[in-house]
Parts: structure tokens; C-alpha cells; sequence
């Protein structure tokens, strides 16, 4: 069965770190850009940050920029989204998302669309 799962979610306390992980179980991720997303409660799906197939380019949302780092190690079939500083604004569900697709510059803005494979999500839980 092909799907991303997530994992290294939880509960931190404001100012506290996480590192989230999406691996890819029955394919390789060599040809996919990833993203991760996030839904908090109440609110729209919001797109966090997005790498291309090789790390050549990526993107944050304002809202995290300075603070997450997206990073993938394709040997390992992973990506990674460092999480530190957090806030109790950054509590969520947080998915990660697949899209087959080269290295461009435009390919992240564009993301949302044609998505190939979602996770089912993992709670982050930051309280003040």
C-alpha cells in the first residue's frame, strides 16, 4: 500500500522544539516535492512549508518563517520539518503531502495542486 506517514508529533510547551518526519512506505520519495500542511481547530488547512524533489528550493509561510526548517534525506525515504520556537498558534494537525514534479522554482508556490499522496496527520499540542 502506498501512503506517507507522519510521526515525532506531540506535546511541548511554548519555546520548546519538535522535529516532525513523513516517510514514504511503498514507493521513494526521489521524484516527489513534499509539503507539509497544517488544520488547527476551526480553522482552514493552512500550507506550511514545501521542498522540491532534491531540497533545490523550498518555501515557508510567513508565519513560520525563521523558525521551521524543511529538510528531506531521500536514503532514507524521509522528511523532515524542524519545528522550534513554538507557539501556542502553531497547535495543529500536521500533514504531510506528496506531488511528483522536478526541481523549478515555481513548483512549491503551486503546490496545493495535483497533490499524488497525503498522510493521515499527527497532533502538535503547544500550550503557554
Amino acid at each position: 500500500q502506498l501512503q506517507l506517514v507522519e510521526s515525532g508529533g506531540g506535546s511541548v510547551q511554548s519555546g520548546g522544539s519538535l522535529r516532525l518526519s513523513c516517510a514514504a512506505i511503498g514507493f521513494t520519495l526521489d521524484d516527489y516535492g513534499i509539503g507539509w500542511f497544517r488544520q488547527a481547530p476551526g480553522k482552514e488547512r493552512e500550507k506550511v512549508s514545501c521542498i522540491t524533489r532534491s531540497g533545490g528550493f523550498t518555501n515557508y509561510a510567513e508565519s513560520v518563517k525563521g523558525r521551521f526548517t524543511i529538510s528531506r534525506d531521500n536514503a532514507k525515504n524521509t522528511v523532515y520539518l524542524q519545528m522550534n520556537s513554538l507557539k501556542p498558534e502553531d497547535t495543529a494537525v500536521y500533514y504531510c503531502a506528496a506531488k511528483r514534479g522536478w526541481d523549478y522554482s515555481d513548483f512549491c508556490r503551486n503546490f496545493e495542486h495535483g497533490l499524488d499522496y497525503w498522510g493521515k496527520g499527527i497532533l502538535v499540542t503547544v500550550s503557554s
